[in-house]
């Protein structure tokens, strides 16, 4: 007997079309249990189990690009990375003054900015006490996965 294939959500698929136009983004990719869906600018969808692996092609960059991306300073170890995709918001309102600034002294759990994604705001704590000392995204742009935001040491 044939395995059952998922049902496929196009509520979900249109969310995260929408997404990729309201932050200007190329592709989002979500998981849930056995099933994950990945919608790209480039026009290809795909609807996976986990169970499959997804072979990486290497990435091919040119030559005359390296010397660009090594004067690109290494994020900081004590960075607070962007724990999903999303536009981030320095403030609790338009207006509003901003979680954090630099030079200030924060606390673990603190909430130092707010990630909007799939229309829910989710507030994002620092992962330790510390002092700001950079901020590496601006009010109302969009974050991809893992990206550095705040360092905070």
């Amino acid at each position: 007997m044939a395995p059952r294939k998922p049902s496929i959500d196009q509520e979900l698929i249109r969310d995260l079309a929408n997404i990729l136009n309201e932050t200007d983004l190329t592709e989002i990719e979500v998981e849930q249990d056995d099933l994950r869906v990945r919608v790209s600018r480039a026009g290809t969808s795909q609807m996976v189990h986990a169970p499959v692996a997804q072979p990486q092609a290497p990435a091919v960059q040119p030559v005359a690009a390296a010397p660009a991306e090594a004067t690109v300073a290494a994020p900081s170890a004590n960075a607070v990375t962007a724990p999903m995709v999303g536009t981030v918001y320095m403030s609790p309102a338009p207006g509003a003054k901003q979680f954090v600034e630099v030079g200030q002294m924060v606390k673990e759990g603190q909430t130092i900015l707010i990630i909007e994604a799939m229309k829910t705001m989710n507030q994002i704590p620092s992962p330790r006490s510390g002092k700001v000392v950079d901020i590496l995204v601006s009010d109302g742009h969009p974050v991809e996965f893992g990206e550095p935001m705040i360092v905070v040491e």
